[in-house]
């Protein structure tokens, strides 16, 4: 059985930012040619292990897949093509491009090698904020990294933002969308901080010198993003997802729709055959593995029928579409009422859930507390 995405981790950062908890690494000193050689065999070894699958969407992330350099990100994205059935078929190839690290013979490469959709980690447009956060660049460098990427001929371009930052003012946060909205950019992602363990943020948290914004302040903030940006012509498609119609990140909907995907590179997650699986974080035992031709997983989870239900709801109910009641009905040959009929008979009576008949919806109210309603549909057995 194939999938029909892929996901493919690049470890490595110019500058590590305080509140990043993925697997990554400062790119000073690491074996990054070494790394890149392993993960071509890696690829080799999960994608095109059989015959070589049609694929649909193609995400590479980290870390950050600009910090290497532009050999080594060919490297990557040569691989990658070689992998897959018909590169030319791949609806849609994203690389999340940090501002400043991506000079226009980098872009022209990635534009050559069929990467047709750029995810830019701006996260403000306030430079003592971007200092605050541990980000490496101005927001000067943003801008001109958007025009650069503009000027070699992408158009599908989104930008990353966040808020709910310690000593971030409603001021900063309207100044950032507003700069946001003057780029013409047809997809903004905007996700509220969440301060996770082995984090500097973490470690300053528990210290008590920085502290998390209200509840009520963000989410205000969050009410004054959907506010700005569907004014402005963009849909809500997910929680925290917005795009011009018809530029929705199809690969992001991969995991909303409760998809299987490919997961390659060191502390890359995957999903196939019905199994999760995560890959060796620390680099040399992830090279080692992989150099001696063994499995880079370093553990997976079959997942039982009904945590597949509780997840495409939970996952479903992020997007605007909803869950339809079809999809779920085809696929577990049950209907969601049968399985969940009182956490949608009591979330739709307290107006967190929408139910249309055909789909059910997180209402306004249900999105500012989503996390709650999530765990409605935790199973107990």
């Amino acid at each position: 059985m194939t999938a029909p995405s892929i996901y493919v981790h690049i470890p490595f950062c110019e500058q590590i930012c305080f509140y990043c908890d993925f697997n990554k690494f400062y790119i000073k000193n690491q074996p990054v040619d070494e790394y890149v050689e392993v993960l071509g065999e890696e690829i080799k070894q999960v994608i095109a292990m059989d015959e070589k699958p049609s694929i649909e969407t193609i995400y590479i992330g980290g870390g950050t897949p600009t910090a290497l350099n532009e050999q080594q990100l060919k490297q990557v994205l040569d691989d990658v093509n070689a992998a897959v059935k018909d590169p030319a078929a791949v609806r849609e190839f994203t690389v999340e491009v940090n501002p400043g690290e991506a000079d226009r013979g980098k872009f022209q490469m990635m534009r050559d090698a069929g990467v047709n959709r750029l995810s830019i980690g701006v996260q403000s447009f306030d430079d003592k904020l971007l200092q605050k956060i541990g980000r490496g660049h101005s927001a000067e460098e943003a801008v001109e990294t958007i025009a650069l990427a503009k000027s070699v001929g992408f158009e599908n371009i989104s930008v990353d933002l966040m808020f709910g930052l310690p000593e971030q003012t409603m001021q900063t946060w309207k100044h950032t969308i507003a700069k946001t909205l003057e780029l013409d950019v047809p997809h903004i992602s905007a996700y509220s901080l969440k301060i996770e363990e082995k984090t500097m943020f973490y470690n300053w948290y528990r210290q008590g010198k920085i502290q998390p914004l209200p509840e009520d302040t963000e989410a205000e903030m969050y009410e004054v993003l959907v506010s700005a940006l569907t004014s402005a012509g963009y849909i809500p498609y997910e929680i925290s997802n917005f795009s011009k119609h018809g530029m929705d990140s199809e690969h992001n909907k991969t995991y909303w729709k409760n998809m299987e995907y490919y997961g390659v590179g060191a502390g890359a997650h995957g999903y196939l055959n019905g199994v999760r699986y995560a890959n060796i974080g620390p680099l040399p035992h992830y090279i080692k593995a992989v150099e001696n031709g063994e499995s880079a997983v370093k553990e997976h989870h079959e997942v039982p029928k009904t945590e597949m239900m509780e997840e495409e709801m939970f996952m479903g109910l992020r997007m605007k579409d909803g869950v339809e009641a079809d999809r779920f009905q085809d696929k577990f040959q049950t209907s969601y009422y049968e399985i969940f009929p009182d956490v949608i008979h009591d979330l739709t009576e307290q107006e967190l859930l929408y139910d249309s008949g055909r789909s059910l919806h997180l209402t306004e109210k249900g999105k500012l507390l989503g996390n709650e309603v999530f765990e409605k549909f935790l199973l107990v057995y």
